[in-house]
C-alpha cells in the first residue's frame, strides 16, 4: 500500500502547539459543543431554531478542524528547520521579487510560523510550487488562479527561525 499524503515539516513547538489544539477540541470543545446544542435543542422547533443551526454549524467546523490536525499530525515529520542550502524547500524563508515588487515569506505550511509576522506559502499553492527547487538567482513564472502569469525571481533562501 502506498502513501500519497505529502509529509508536512513542523517544528516541535508548531507539532506541541497543533497536538494541544487537537486534544483540546476532541475534548473539551466536543464537550461544550454538545452542550450548546442541547441547550438550543431544548428551546423547540428546530427548523426555526438560528441557535440549534449556529452550534450544528459550529460542530461541522470543529469536526473538520480535527480531521486537518489529525491528518497534519500523523504525516507530521517534526525537527529543526532544514539548514538552508541557498534552495527553496518547504519550512525555508524566502525572500523573492514578485511582480516587480519584494517579499519575504515563509516556504511550508502555515501551520508552523505560530507568532511571527511570515506570510506562507505551501508548497502545493501555484507560488509555492512553482519556486520548489529553486536556487538564489533562478526565475520563473506562474500561472495566477486569476490566469494572469507571474514572473517570480529568488533573491535569498534562509533557515527559518521560529
Amino acid at each position: 500500500m502506498t502513501n500519497d499524503k505529502a509529509v508536512t515539516w513542523l517544528t516541535q513547538e508548531a507539532f506541541d502547539r497543533r497536538t494541544a489544539e487537537l486534544e483540546q477540541l476532541s475534548g473539551e470543545g466536543r464537550i461544550e459543543i454538545a452542550r450548546k446544542i442541547e441547550l438550543a435543542r431544548e428551546e423547540g422547533d428546530l427548523k426555526e431554531n438560528g441557535g440549534y443551526h449556529a452550534a450544528r454549524e459550529e460542530q461541522g467546523k470543529i469536526e473538520a478542524r480535527i480531521r486537518v490536525l489529525t491528518e497534519l499530525l500523523r504525516h507530521a515529520a517534526v525537527g529543526d528547520a532544514p539548514e538552508s542550502t541557498g534552495v527553496v524547500v518547504p519550512g525555508t524563508v524566502v525572500t523573492a521579487t514578485i511582480l516587480g515588487g519584494g517579499g519575504v515569506f515563509l516556504h511550508g505550511s502555515r501551520e508552523i510560523v505560530g507568532d511571527t509576522d511570515l506570510d506562507v506559502y505551501s508548497e502545493g499553492s501555484p507560488l509555492g510550487s512553482a519556486i520548489m527547487g529553486l536556487k538564489i538567482g533562478d526565475s520563473t513564472s506562474y500561472l495566477a488562479p486569476n490566469g494572469k502569469s507571474i514572473e517570480v525571481s529568488i533573491v535569498n533562501v534562509e533557515t527559518f527561525l521560529a
